[in-house]
């Protein structure tokens, strides 16, 4: 089993991901990849989430993550059943639309516990180990 938090500025190449995963002891195992980029996007969390009406276009963000939580989530989801690679990078700063905010790739024997895996990791990085402020034009 791989895991792997990757601690750079530069956004990483997925290409390159999948090759070095693929190449990893633990690709035997493993029947699917699939990967997450999440990206600033100009819609406000609160309008696409919950419908609010009238809130301003997002113009950037300042995104933070707290490593050993991230790491305790890795560490967790690669618990799962059928999953045997997990690769993880946050950016971190003052964002712009269209910068990249995650990548996530997850390795795993089939599909419905691969998606099951990153849904869960997405969602606990996002939920208990980043902070997103928004920025309003």
């Amino acid at each position: 089993m791989s895991v792997n938090l990757v601690r750079s500025k530069i956004c990483p190449s997925q290409d390159e991901w999948i090759a070095a995963a693929k190449s990893d002891p633990s690709a035997e195992n493993i029947g699917m990849y699939l990967t997450h980029t999440g990206v600033v996007r100009k819609t406000a969390k609160s309008k696409v989430r919950s419908g609010e009406e009238g809130t301003r276009p997002v113009s950037g963000m300042h995104f933070a993550y707290d490593e050993a939580k991230v790491e305790d989530a890795i560490s967790e989801a690669l618990a799962l059943p059928g999953i045997y690679y997990i690769r993880v990078w946050l950016n971190s700063g003052e964002l712009e639309l269209g910068d990249t905010i995650m990548q996530v790739l997850i390795g795993g024997d089939i599909r419905p516990r691969v998606v099951d895996c990153l849904q869960h990791l997405v969602g606990c990085i996002k939920n208990e180990c980043v902070v997103e402020e928004e920025k309003y034009e």
